[in-house]
């Protein structure tokens, strides 16, 4: 039995950067590291102002996340922690099949079921405690074009 069995991991997804300013944090992301701004929407549900930077040759993406509202997740994360590193995500196959394995192991999930993520995904998270101190994003890609 391999530690993925069950859980359906493919990737690396992205990395989430929590940023106080999205245009100012792409202006630097695309100027000094080359990346290009690939999607870019405000998710009400979450809080949060993003973008998500990608680079020639693919791979994972830099999601960039800035706070929609004062009282947002990431606005208290900035207050908390200043800008910088806040989650770790990873390609699923099924969102909900990867959250009942990783719960038969003893982790804890942010929510019950999946939530909308970036471009229509389905997304869940295992909270820090459970992994190591690190926010892991579970990204279940959205179907279709």
């Amino acid at each position: 039995m391999t530690f993925t069995d069950g859980i359906g991991l493919r990737r690396i997804d992205h990395v989430g950067i929590a940023v106080p300013d999205l245009d100012e944090a792409l202006e630097w992301y695309e100027g000094a590291l080359g990346g290009r701004a690939v999607h870019r929407e405000v998710n009400e549900a979450q809080g949060v102002v993003e973008a998500m930077v990608a680079w020639p040759g693919g791979g994972a993406q830099v999601q960039l996340l800035a706070p929609f509202g004062e009282d947002s997740p990431i606005a208290r994360f900035l207050g908390t922690k200043g800008p910088g590193l806040q989650q770790l995500a990873f390609t699923v196959e099924d969102v909900e099949a990867a959250a009942a394995a990783l719960r038969e192991r003893g982790a804890r999930l942010l929510y019950d079921q999946a939530r909308q993520g970036t471009a229509g995904s389905k997304i869940n998270f295992v909270h820090p405690r459970d992994a190591g101190g690190v926010l892991v994003e579970l990204v279940e890609p959205a179907k279709g074009p």
